[in-house]
């Protein structure tokens, strides 16, 4: 046994040379050294490539993968003896003082390496290496823990009542009671040791809860697969250069140590992360067959492949051609989803009398993207703080809904259900794309109060019952024409949507096709009545969808001047006497936002004049809805204008659109020129 662990010893040091961790190693040791001061605990971080090792030799490779702490010990002798014979660190007396963290690159894809909080048994027995992956729903502060400590005998007359013999290291799943007590005692003459507090070595600690990837099924609030699985949170331990290297919302791929902590009665599952890495979904890099042939038969016009794809879109839960312009606008809110920075974010709002479709068609729709979460009104839309359940009396901060569709839609429901206090929170996030949670130190151990910024990156969905509205609210009188009814909710809140849609018909009013539809899905709900579902299938728009939003698209000059000229335009047109402009600076975003996707719906890379004009059309009747008719004076449904039922529609609808960009042209030139854009106001 001493001869094989000695080959071993002696293939570490084989790896460390080849690999550069040696290298580093060293430059390690000479920090610790320039710092001439005495440590009890000497900790090194060395990386593994499981791969390479094991091609060097099968004994260690294994060793490592499934009895880490013995490995660690392994490295940890090799190590000591670099240190020695080398005269690396001056201050090192022991080996019991050096602390070895192993990290995996990699662990075998093999299903024994992976670890499922949804599948039993959970073997948090076996103390090896699991990779598992997950969402990050809940995140505590960060605070300290026992790393390393130094112990020494209470005998005086004891050799050990001095130097470091006695070393306390923390171990993975070990909790702080197991790493600094007060009944260990002298092996040698049996008197109890004490710490040496001076010597104490403490570390960051952060504990973060995660969950299985497959909870998103049910936060869509509608499932495909009619299989049953079990969702469980675990808790995972970030430890010193770890800490703060997640963040709430994101999905990670772990490996680590699983272990059970107790807690008084309580036994939690938890792993000891040394290995983290973000996981980003990769699109797919193809759109289907029969979407590629309607590009290649419409490519004679930049209006009519959008136009198409609009009027068959969501025919499982609506008929082809009725509610175009909401279908647009999902569509192009849709691809407009991403996790940058600086997104170009796309909201909207509805107004509407027939919720019941609406709320169908808006939940169809979320199914449609990896993150589309249906808000539950008993949940918060927002983080809040709680205090952690593990014991250590810290603050944890729990994942929303709006974190959690992090990437894609946060469907929140009828507006006018939402209280004062969480309109004004919604209005505030909308504005910043940021959201502030507050921590306060008294109530969770802290010395200051927290302030927290988390950003939210993702697009909403709302709607507003009108019939609700006039029930609740006595309508004014001094409408300007085209303006709706919207007192239900704060006007500062509906200018940040992006978008305010207006479906086309009353519930009192509904089309045939429509009810038909209701009828024919209520007695066979599997029915497929279109043959329209059949040639471009709900997993067809996913695919295309996905491809289209990771396509990067650019600004045409032409683009950007029309843009920039019906902007300054309505700024001129749509102002008042006391607040001077009505069209907020956020309407620039929005028209551009509105662009890039309508590009990226026609699957190309450069904005053009045609994708402007179709986003001026959709902004200038939400505008029109929100603070009545300007100059501009467009139709009621500018987009659509009548039914698309064969090629001559769609020649009727190109023709009409031209005719709107010659009236966008002329509105420009006569309201355009001579505005200045630094005013003060500006």
């Amino acid at each position: 046994m001493h001869r094989e662990i000695q080959k071993m010893r002696e293939i570490a040091l084989v790896y460390l040379d080849r690999s550069g961790g040696l290298q580093k190693f060293v430059q390690d040791c000479k920090k610790y050294n320039d710092s001439k001061q005495s440590y009890a605990v000497y900790r090194f971080v060395i990386s593994i490539n499981p791969s390479d090792i094991t091609e060097l030799d099968a004994t260690l490779g294994n060793c490592i993968l499934h009895n880490p702490i013995q490995a660690a010990q392994i490295f940890q002798s090799v190590c000591f003896i670099a240190i020695k014979t080398l005269s690396l660190i001056d201050q090192l007396q022991t080996e019991a003082q050096i602390s070895i963290l192993l990290k995996p690159t990699h662990l075998p894809p093999l299903p024994s390496y992976v670890l499922s909080l949804s599948a039993f048994p959970f073997n948090y027995t076996s103390r090896r290496f699991y990779m598992s992956e997950g969402i990050v729903i809940a995140m505590g502060t960060v605070t300290k823990y026992t790393q390393g400590a130094r112990f020494l005998c209470t005998e005086e007359t004891c050799p050990f009542s001095e130097g470091f013999r006695y070393i306390r290291v923390h171990l993975p799943g070990a909790t702080e009671s197991a790493t600094v007590r007060s009944d260990f005692v002298c092996s040698l003459c049996s008197s109890p040791l004490q710490e040496n507090m001076k010597f104490r070595v403490l570390g960051d600690k952060q504990i973060v809860e995660m969950i299985d990837a497959k909870v998103l099924d049910a936060l869509k609030g509608c499932c495909n697969d009619k299989s049953h699985f079990r969702i469980q949170t675990f808790t995972v331990f970030l430890r010193d250069e770890l800490a703060n290297k997640m963040k709430i919302g994101d999905h990670y791929k772990i490996i680590g140590i699983p272990a059970c902590v107790q807690n008084g009665l309580q036994a939690t599952a938890c792993i000891e992360v040394n290995s983290v890495q973000l996981c980003k979904p990769n699109g797919p890099s193809f759109v289907s067959k029969n979407f590629k042939y309607l590009l290649s038969l419409t490519s004679s016009s930049c209006w009519r492949f959008t136009a198409i794809l609009v009027n068959i879109f969501a025919s499982e839960v609506v008929p082809p051609g009725t509610y175009n312009t909401l279908k647009l606008a999902i569509l192009l809110s849709l691809v407009q989803t991403g996790e940058k920075e600086n997104a170009d974010y796309l909201d909207l709002l509805i107004v509407t009398s027939d919720t019941l479709v609406i709320d169908r068609l808006l939940n169809y729709s979320i199914c449609l993207l990896p993150r589309g979460v249906r808000h539950p009104p008993t949940n918060e839309i927002f983080p809040s703080v709680s205090k952690d359940k593990h014991g250590s009396g810290s603050a944890s901060i729990q994942a929303c809904s709006a974190v959690l569709a992090k990437g894609g839609i946060c469907y929140i429901g009828d507006l006018s259900s939402y209280k004062k206090d969480k309109l004004e929170l919604l209005q505030s996030v909308l504005e910043s794309r940021t959201t502030t949670v507050f921590i306060p130190g008294k109530k969770y151990g802290e010395e200051a109060d927290q302030h927290v910024t988390i950003p939210v990156q993702t697009n909403f969905w709302s709607f507003v019952d009108v019939d609700s509205s006039s029930k609740k609210h006595t309508q004014k009188d001094n409408f300007v024409i085209g303006q709706m009814d919207m007192s239900l909710i704060p006007p500062n809140l509906v200018d940040v949507f992006g978008l305010l849609i207006h479906n086309e018909f009353p519930s009192c009013q509904l089309s045939a096709p429509l009810v038909h539809h209701v009828l024919k899905k209520a007695i066979n709900p599997g029915a497929t009545l279109y043959k329209v579902s059949q040639q471009f299938r709900t997993q067809d728009y996913e695919e295309f969808i996905l491809f289209a939003k990771n396509l990067h698209v650019e600004l045409s000059s032409e683009a950007e001047s029309l843009i920039q000229g019906y902007y300054l335009a309505s700024r001129r047109v749509r102002r008042d006497s006391v607040h001077g402009s009505t069209l907020s600076a956020s309407a620039l975003k929005t028209l551009i936002s509105l662009s890039k996707a309508h590009t990226k719906l026609s699957l190309r890379k450069k904005v053009l004049e045609e994708d402007a004009l179709i986003a001026i059309l959709l902004l200038e009747s939400s505008l029109t809805l929100k603070h009545g008719k300007s100059a501009l004076c467009i139709a009621p449904n500018p987009v659509f204008p009548f039914d698309l039922s064969d090629e001559n529609s769609l020649q009727q609808r190109d023709f009409y659109l031209m005719q709107c960009h010659h009236q966008v042209l002329k509105f420009i030139g006569a309201y355009g020129p001579g505005i200045h854009v630094n005013t003060s106001e500006e």
